[in-house]
């Protein structure tokens, strides 16, 4: 008989993935789990999410695994009410959600599974925009800039005298809390008027269609449509110089301020569940490989080994 779930208020563990390049199917087990694992929230996080599903949907074809992306926000408040198994998150979770969760008596566990840098963009056709400063950012997307920081010159005077277009996350989304926290210095904090979606290529299409347009989303969706647009190298003003996102420069953490974790989140009572506990061990096991796959970068060896050990331990409330 399954053990008994010990209810927790709330439970945070660290980073979590295990390096695995292969996908192993036991004879029959694959083919015995049944069920179902649903998945929503950061938009950032969906395509490893759901690169991790597709290899799992391969291994154990009658589990059904859903993943949805209607941002971290929107995500978190289904998951608070119960009504998904996993959230993914471009953030960590905030204490009104933290909050929500407390009400509906839901604990989970949090796991960061990448790490991620965010890309300012703009249309490839645009020669003059080389880099940008974060201050300059700041100027551009604080809320002070709305209806009066309208042209490209406004942010640099050598730059042309045409309208900027901006594109941007969606306030439900991670990536405008973690954007605005990072380059205006509060979260929630920015200008209204703009382009928004929780939907990365919503932005990357609105982006990619207007040579006058300049705006943000996960790296991931850059490295997958370089042929539409430039990224801009961010200047942090430290002393270092404009630094452009690539693989290395967020591992080292170079790329300031915009690098980031990406995490999901496990509701403990799915856990319960075989194919639950399956599925995220699934996820640690295959997420490092993955991530690199499309376009994230993996947590350090001992980044792995630590959170690995942390979810086998946890792994033994649900043990026969």
């Amino acid at each position: 008989m399954k053990k008994s779930l010990i209810i927790l208020s709330v439970i945070f563990l660290p980073a979590a993935v295990l390096l695995s390049s292969c996908s192993p199917r036991s004879s029959g087990k694959g083919e015995a789990l049944t069920g179902e694992v649903k998945i929503d929230g950061s938009s950032t996080v969906f395509p490893l999410s759901e690169a991790v599903a597709e290899e799992f949907r391969n291994s154990y074809p009658n589990v059904k695994v859903t993943v949805g992306e209607s941002g971290t926000g929107g995500g978190f408040k289904k998951f608070s009410r119960g009504e998904t198994d996993i959230n993914d998150a471009s953030r960590p979770i905030r204490p009104e959600e933290i909050e929500a969760c407390k009400a509906n008596s839901i604990s989970y566990l949090e796991l960061e599974v990448a790490y991620d840098g965010l890309a300012v963009v703009v249309h490839h056709s645009n020669t003059w925009a080389k880099e940008i400063k974060v201050s300059e950012l700041k100027k551009l997307w604080e809320p002070a800039a709305q209806g009066k920081i309208m042209r490209w010159n406004q942010i640099r005077p050598e730059w042309p005298d045409k309208e900027i277009h901006l594109f941007g996350a969606g306030t439900a989304s991670g990536t405008f809390d973690y954007f605005t926290e990072a380059i205006v210095g509060e979260a929630k904090s920015s200008r209204g008027d703009y382009t928004a979606s929780e939907d990365d290529n919503v932005l990357v299409q609105g982006i990619a269609s207007d040579e006058l347009a300049l705006g943000y989303f996960g790296l991931a969706y850059f490295e997958n449509n370089q042929d539409k647009l430039r990224i801009l190298p961010i200047d942090a003003e430290n002393g270092n110089g404009p630094v452009t996102p690539t693989a290395e420069t967020v591992k080292s953490k170079k790329y300031t301020p915009l690098s980031r974790p990406l995490f999901i989140y496990v509701n403990s009572k799915s856990l319960e569940r075989k194919e639950v506990q399956r599925f995220v061990s699934f996820y640690l096991e295959h997420c490092g490989t993955l991530a690199s796959d499309v376009g994230y970068v993996a947590l350090t060896p001992d980044e792995l080994k630590v959170t690995q050990a942390r979810w086998e331990e946890f792994q033994k409330q649900f043990a026969k």
